[in-house]
C-alpha cells in the first residue's frame, strides 16, 4: 500500500495512492491522521478500501509530509562507504553518527526547499527512510523488522558551512528536510537492503547506488538507536546518504533557487521539491 496524508480546501486527510488518485481513508475511518493509524496498529485497515474508486486527483491535493511530525525523526550520517571516502579525513565509524531533525524542518513532497537567507552552501542528500509501527527498547536485530510499519524517501537538505561547527544548526534549517511522496508499507518492502536509490538536481544523475551498501543496515540502526531512546510508532529513522553529494564536487554545485531536486527509490516512488529563497518578510 502507498498511505499518503494530504490537504484539501476543506482539511487535512490521509489514503491509499491508487494510480493518479487518492482513495480518502479519513473520511471512512475514525483515526484522525496517520500517526494514530501507527499508533493503534491498524495500517491493515486501509486494505478494505483498496478497490475503491478514487475520492481526489493527486494533482488536486496538497501533499503533506509521508508522517505529519511531532515525533522522533533520527538522523544516520557517514552510513555509505563511498560517501564516507568523499568527505576527506573521515573513517568508517564502527557506530552510528545520529543527529535529530526539527519539527519546523520537514516538508512534503512539491513544497519549496528553502535556501538559507544567511548560507549558499545548500547541499542535497537522498535517503531511504524506515518509519516505526511497534514501539519498543532494546530491539535485537533479528526482530528489528517487526518494528517497520513503512518506509519512505528523505531528502536531507544540508547547509554545509554551519554543518562545519555544529551538526545540528546545518541540519536543521526551516523546510529543508522532505519526507515522502508517501509511505509503503512494509510488506511490500521484505528487504530494504535491495533497493536503488538516485538523487537528481534539474534532471541530472549526482546520487545513484544499491541500499545495500549501507554500512550498517537498517535492522542493526535500529538495534543502537532504540538502545538509547524508545522508538515509537511514527518516529522515522533517516538511513544516511550515499556518495555523490555537492561538497565532495569541485566545485560545489550547491543548491540554487530554481533548482529542482528528485530522490527517487525503487519500490517506493520519487520525492520532488523545487528550491526557493527563504522568504525573509
Amino acid at each position: 500500500m502507498k498511505i499518503i496524508s494530504f490537504a484539501t480546501r476543506v482539511g487535512e486527510s490521509y489514503g491509499l495512492v491508487q494510480g493518479e488518485g487518492i482513495v480518502d481513508c479519513g473520511r471512512r475511518l475514525h483515526y484522525p491522521g496517520v500517526k494514530a493509524v501507527l499508533e493503534a496498529g491498524a495500517l491493515g485497515e486501509l486494505t478494505v478500501f483498496a478497490a475503491a474508486e478514487p475520492d481526489h486527483a493527486l494533482a488536486d491535493v496538497t501533499v503533506l509530509p509521508a508522517v505529519p511530525q511531532d515525533r522522533k525523526v533520527l538522523c544516520v550520517g557517514l552510513n555509505y562507504r563511498a560517501h564516507v571516502a568523499e568527505a576527506a579525513g573521515r573513517e568508517v565509524p564502527e557506530n552510528p553518527r545520529i543527529f535529530a531533525r526539527l519539527a519546523d524542518t520537514i516538508i512534503g513532497h512539491g513544497a519549496p526547499l528553502w535556501r538559507p537567507a544567511n548560507s549558499t552552501h545548500f547541499d542535497y542528500e537522498g535517503e531511504l527512510a524506515v518509519v516505526i509501527g511497534k514501539p519498543g527498547r532494546r530491539i535485537p536485530a533479528a526482530r528489528a523488522l517487526e518494528h517497520v510499519a513503512a518506509y519512505t524517501i528523505f531528502q536531507d537538505g544540508s547547509v554545509r558551512d554551519y554543518q562545519k561547527h555544529s551538526v545540528t544548526a546545518g541540519k536543521n534549517f526551516p523546510h529543508t528536510g522532505p519526507l515522502g511522496p508517501w509511505l509503503v508499507s512494509a510488506d511490500e518492502i521484505p528487504d530494504p537492503a535491495a533497493l536503488t536509490l538516485t538523487t537528481r538536481v534539474n534532471g541530472e544523475q549526482r546520487q545513484r547506488t544499491s541500499t545495500g551498501d549501507m554500512i550498517l543496515s537498517v535492522e542493526a540502526l535500529i538495534e543502537y538507536i532504540s538502545a538509547f531512546t524508545p522508538l515509537a510508532p511514527g518516529d522515522v529513522i533517516a538511513t544516511g546518504t550515499p556518495e555523490g553529494v555537492a561538497h565532495a564536487r569541485k566545485p560545489p554545485p550547491w543548491l540554487v533557487p530554481g533548482d529542482v531536486v528528485e530522490v527517487e527509490i525503487s519500490g517506493i516512488g520519487t520525492l520532488r521539491n523545487p528550491v526557493i529563497a527563504e522568504p525573509t518578510a
